[in-house]
């Protein structure tokens, strides 16, 4: 050890002092050398074997955005401020993506001023428009839900239970989020104040769910119809809806929202069903319209007037979908075309709104876990107060201070308990017959508030 100091000793400083600038010039850059390699994966078509078969660049910097997205709200399911690293990763990551739109330019005319102060016109380029007005309006939006999640950092009126936890310190949840931690909150629920607040919140998400929604569906709509979708279509609507639901869109009497009550809504398969065919529907009218195939099969006798009438039913039906149902997938035309789409300017515009609009439905269904929860608290359904009333009459005691049967026929408890034993008591028969309705509410996930929490 003591010769290896010395040699060291004997090494000219300077030469050291080299050694070690040239040691950290070598180490890489951790930032740059992500950005490069996640730009060459968009180059490439995400296919880094070198056989040229990636996808095009503007579905790749979709697929891109909407995985990046996955990976950094996946497991936001609670009203609390996003990691700090996961929220830096976003901004990072997202400025990398969205940078290849600043070389998206078109044509504008500009005033210039020549040396001898004359002014004449001249075209410069600037980013094409709709890009120039969505990606700040997207960015806004985007603050405005990371801000939302930052204003529960504090919030002590109501927190989560984990879903393994005592049947005593359980929570709430909605049947439909059961997968969900329970929301818990005070024992009279949340104060005036709190409940207020959570309700502003909630408008703030549902604005931003509206813009994000409608910039979306203007971006979708800008997209081509890819030929192999039209190759899939019937040639007339009414093959695409079935008889009933096109008896209902062309009655002279058309009420969007008895048509949905009188569909069944019940699963997501079913309304992606009937989306799917409504958008079927309007290709099919539009091209008619339009008069773009020329071929016998898609002739019609159908005048163009009650197309475009039957055209926009169909389209409220559509934003009456979407407006009710929001966490819905996408349907089979907007996934050909974003999977056909070759504008990279769209592709962001679609991938960047459709992800701040999930985040923002995520945020709201949060929100309204707490409101569901706190209303629960402060108003108990029928089904649970009989319920507890049950589980008084098993656990021997009178509900609500009520006379117990057994009292009122004169029979002790333990005289109860006792003829709970023979095989032919009318007690037994009794209490068990309780107790499998307590077991069908619970097979219902109908438990009252002090059972759950």
């Amino acid at each position: 050890m003591d010769e290896l100091e010395r040699d060291i000793a004997q090494v000219p400083e300077k030469s050291r002092k080299e050694e070690a600038r040239l040691h950290v010039k070598k180490r890489p850059n951790t930032d740059m050398e992500q950005m490069k390699e996640r730009f060459a994966r968009l180059l490439l078509g995400e296919d880094m074997s070198g056989h040229g078969n990636g996808v095009s660049s503007a579905l790749a910097l979709s697929n891109a955005i909407t995985n990046l997205a996955a990976s950094v709200f996946g497991k936001q399911n609670k009203l609390a401020p996003m990691p700090e690293h996961l929220k830096n990763r976003w901004r990072k990551e997202l400025d990398w993506l969205l940078s290849v739109t600043d070389n998206i330019v078109e044509f504008v005319p500009s005033q210039q001023q020549g040396k001898d102060g004359s002014n004449m016109e001249i075209m410069v380029t600037q980013q094409r428009r709709d890009l120039h007005m969505n990606i700040p309006a997207l960015k806004k939006l985007d603050a405005m839900l990371i801000a939302c999640l930052d204003s529960f950092e504090d919030e002590e009126d109501f927190w989560y239970v984990a879903k393994d936890a005592d049947e005593s310190e359980k929570g709430v949840q909605r049947l439909d989020r059961w997968w969900l931690p329970t929301v818990k909150v005070p024992q009279g629920g949340l104060s005036d104040e709190t409940r207020k607040w959570m309700q502003h919140q909630k408008e703030c998400c549902n604005q931003v769910l509206k813009a994000s929604m409608a910039i979306n569906a203007q971006v979708i709509s800008e997209m081509e119809i890819p030929e192999t979708y039209i190759d899939t279509l019937p040639k007339n609507g009414k093959s695409s809806l079935g008889d009933s639901i096109y008896k209902s869109i062309t009655d002279e009497y058309f009420d969007p929202g008895e048509f949905l009550s009188s569909i069944d809504t019940s699963s997501d398969q079913n309304i992606m069903d009937l989306k799917n065919r409504m958008e079927a529907s309007i290709v099919i009218w539009k091209r008619k319209m339009n008069q773009k195939d020329l071929k016998s099969s898609w002739s019609s006798s159908i005048s163009t007037e009650k197309r475009e009438l039957f055209e926009e039913r169909a389209e409220t039906i559509l934003l009456l979908l979407k407006q009710r149902f929001p966490g819905l997938p996408q349907s089979s035309l907007h996934i050909s075309k974003i999977e056909y789409n070759r504008d990279i300017g769209h592709a962001v515009l679609e991938s960047y709104s459709r992800v701040l609009e999930s985040l923002a439905n995520t945020v709201m269904n949060s929100i309204e876990d707490v409101l569901y929860a706190d209303e629960v608290v402060r108003n108990p359904p029928l089904e649970m107060i009989k319920k507890n009333e049950l589980m008084d009459i098993v656990a021997g005691q009178s509900p609500r201070g009520k006379p117990m049967l057994l009292d009122t026929m004169g029979w002790g408890m333990d005289q109860g308990k006792m003829e709970m034993n023979g095989s032919s008591s009318p007690v037994r028969i009794l209490i068990k017959a309780k107790m499998s309705y307590i077991e069908k509410l619970e097979a219902y996930g109908l438990r009252s508030p002090t059972a759950r929490h």
